[in-house]
């Protein structure tokens, strides 16, 4: 990884972290040759501070700590971007991130498969969701099939409503397969875009 250093007088170059899942700008910070190096070692976005004239790990303090998931260098090799999952807020305010946005999906239905492998991971009473990750996932195959055919008797009805709430119902359920057989909807989106010709 060729980082060009020199090409700052106080060799820090900047380094934009961005949300790894949700593509959000969390942050600027500004990295030298050492805090890229300790990054690269530990996986843990690691700055240097120019306020403090140190090496700093971003949660030490606050226990939220950015897991890197990927580095890409841009064209001029004199910016770093850090791909991340944020375990917490990034801000020290203690927004989402330092631009006061909500670290949220743009498309609602990458949010709603982080909601349901929220369930999975951490079931609740009283929970659907869960209550379908109990009952296996032949019960799921099974509701994903029901809603299909729900979704075909309304097609050839007149009530867009009801059609409308069928679709969402068969949307969810799908998501819900993706969980329980570990296939994530970028994975599938993945495959249809290999598809296209």
């Amino acid at each position: 990884m060729k980082i060009d250093f020199e090409k700052y007088a106080d060799r820090l170059v900047p380094a934009i972290v961005q949300d790894f899942e949700t593509e959000k700008i969390l942050m600027l910070g500004f990295m030298n040759s050492e805090a890229l190096k300790i990054t690269q070692e530990t996986g843990k976005a690691t700055f240097y501070s120019r306020s403090r004239q140190k090496i700093w790990t971003k949660g030490e303090t606050s226990g939220n700590f950015l897991y890197v998931r990927d580095i890409l260098i841009d064209c001029d090799a004199d910016t770093i971007l850090l791909k991340v999952n944020p375990s917490g807020s990034v801000c020290h305010t203690g927004a989402d991130t330092c631009f006061g946005e909500s670290n949220t999906f743009r498309d609602f239905l990458f949010e709603l498969e982080r909601i349901v492998k929220d369930r999975k991971e951490n079931p609740k009473e009283n929970s659907y969701t869960c209550k379908l990750f109990s009952e296996g996932l032949d019960k799921i195959a099974q509701k994903l099939g029901e809603e299909a055919v729900e979704l075909i008797i309304e097609a050839k009805n007149d009530e867009k409503e009801r059609f409308k709430a069928e679709a969402a119902d068969l949307l969810y359920h799908f998501i819900l397969l993706l969980s329980a057989k570990n296939v994530t909807l970028a994975e599938v989106l993945e495959t249809l875009k290999q598809r296209r010709k």
